[in-house]
């Protein structure tokens, strides 16, 4: 059975839990208090950070490689695209999603106010950028759910948390994220403490 160390706020964590539920297969979560990880998490991640999964003798940590190992372990239903063309432009859309979005909420969790400020200020820019996006299609690649959906939904369900305020043309990407809040798994695969994050 697959085991996921995952932590309870974190949005790349919420990631690796998304897909799983979403595959409705057996797999164990182990929740991780980021302020006092258990010590077994270091022995089998020497870089003691989550999300790690752990099947057998294969440990894999980033949340981009596990989903994608979680994927073509168990293709029913496929998140990342049959094409390959498709599948390179999924990977490039989720390299952009770390560079563009991901790398900064360490800035607004952890660093100065003037960074946070800063990198609230490029997130909310750079989702602005994708929302014309949703005017055309239900979901990122069209109309099918796929990994970049998973990959982008924790950040939309902190924006509030993170205090983040998009403009009113980003009411397309609100609705988006409402139709995937109301997923059943993504229901499913929320910690108490994400649910508290949004009142």
């Amino acid at each position: 059975m697959m085991t996921l160390y995952s932590g309870t706020t974190c949005p790349y964590s919420h990631r690796c839990r998304i897909v799983l539920f979403e595959k409705g297969m057996d797999f164990q979560v182990i929740d991780v208090d980021m302020a006092n990880k258990p010590e077994d998490l270091a022995v089998i991640n020497p870089h003691n950070t989550v999300p790690v999964l752990v099947e057998r003798d294969l440990v894999l940590e980033q949340a981009n490689i596990i989903n994608e190992y979680i994927d073509e372990r168990f293709p029913h239903p496929q998140l990342m695209p049959a094409d390959p063309v498709m599948r390179a432009r999924a990977r490039l859309f989720l390299h952009n999603f770390e560079e563009q979005l991901f790398n900064h909420v360490a800035d607004i969790e952890t660093g100065s106010a003037k960074a946070a400020d800063k990198a609230r200020a490029t997130i909310r820019d750079n989702l602005t950028q994708i929302v014309p996006l949703f005017s055309r299609q239900e979901y990122i690649l069209g109309d099918e759910f796929s990994m970049l959906d998973v990959a982008i939904a924790p950040l939309l369900w902190r924006l509030g948390h993170y205090g983040i305020e998009l403009p009113k043309q980003a009411a397309p990407l609100l609705k988006y994220a409402e139709r995937i809040f109301s997923r059943p798994a993504y229901i499913e695969a929320m910690t108490p403490s994400e649910k508290a994050m949004r009142k």
